[in-house]
């Protein structure tokens, strides 16, 4: 069928999203640039809706749109499946949105736009994943929400066209977060039923160690998200969660940014003695950036195209 390019609302909300996204585009504009750098605008972008003009516009000939598929009871547990014109037994990218682990949504253009247009035309499903969050619940519950999220699409991937073990995650800033730590325990993937996956890429994550973030200066979106125990700042920090037998890990971080490349190098020698193999890609671009511009033709793109292709069972 023909791609699905607009959205299901009436006028009247649709003209208040509108207005509501507009409201959004000016509230950035007056940011000024050290906090336009960070995720404080990654908050404020993830709030905006997407307009009709948006994620769905680029979709390639005959790519097709399942919206709100179901992972749990919860209304929050939905996933949109994006589906190219052609699969057979394809591999699965799974998003995971951002929004300081309280605001954001799985068809935010900024997460799926040039993603779709990218790797929809190379024969690739997408897989774009709503969680429950702050304040009704946890990083740690989120994190389990993304592991169910990724069983039940992987025991629906067959119907979709897809193999169930071809799935690599991405996610990015609080979305980073959590694929790296459902990522991190090869034991939490199969608590949650999940089959290993190949990969997960990590875009700009400032919580690849939640211990260091909290003990530094940050921003108060951290206290909201991971309180005031220790205990549970190493429970949800991936650098504490690795495990051997992690699949390989792509971590992207924005240079702009001091934590995350920090945090990013020091996960990679962590994975180091336990046989993980991480990766790092620094990139001159902004938090916001590394999101929006991932799909779009360039050496970034390509070099994540580049670590896609050296997981085993990825290409065939």
């Amino acid at each position: 069928g023909a791609p699905v390019m607009t959205c299901d609302l009436p006028l009247p909300l649709r003209r208040l999203a509108l207005c509501r996204a507009m409201l959004a585009l000016c509230l950035l504009a007056l940011l000024p640039p050290s906090v336009g750098a960070g995720p404080w605008r990654d908050r404020l972008q993830q709030r905006a809706p997407v307009s009709e003009g948006g994620a769905w516009a680029d979709l390639p000939p005959g790519a097709r749109l399942l919206r709100d598929v179901p992972y749990g009871s919860d209304p929050r547990q939905r996933m949109d499946v994006y589906l190219p014109a052609q699969t057979q037994g394809a591999p699965v990218l799974l998003l995971v949105h951002g929004g300081g682990w309280r605001h954001g949504d799985k068809a935010h253009g900024r997460l799926v736009g040039p993603k779709a247009g990218h790797w929809l035309a190379q024969g690739v499903v997408l897989v774009s994943v709503n969680y429950r969050m702050l304040p009704d619940a946890l990083p740690d519950t989120q994190a389990r929400d993304v592991a169910q999220a990724l069983a039940q699409a992987q025991q629906q991937a067959a119907s979709w066209g897809a193999d169930a073990r071809r799935f690599v995650l991405m996610g990015h800033s609080a979305g980073a977060h959590l694929v790296a730590l459902v990522a991190a325990s090869p034991e939490g993937l199969r608590a949650a039923g999940a089959q290993p996956v190949l990969g997960t890429v990590v875009l700009d994550s400032g919580a690849m160690d939640v211990v260091q973030t909290l003990q530094e200066r940050h921003a108060p979106l951290f206290d909201a998200a991971f309180g005031a125990d220790p205990a549970f700042w190493r429970a949800v920090s991936p650098q504490h969660q690795l495990r051997a037998g992690a699949a390989p890990f792509l971590v992207v971080c924005a240079s702009q940014r001091r934590t995350p490349c920090q945090q990013a190098h020091a996960f990679a020698r962590q994975g180091e003695p336990l046989g993980v193999r991480v990766q790092v890609l620094p990139q001159p671009l902004s938090h916001g950036e590394i999101n929006a511009q991932l799909g779009q033709a360039g050496d970034y793109t390509a070099a994540v195209d580049g670590f896609l292709r050296s997981l085993p069972g990825w290409v065939r």
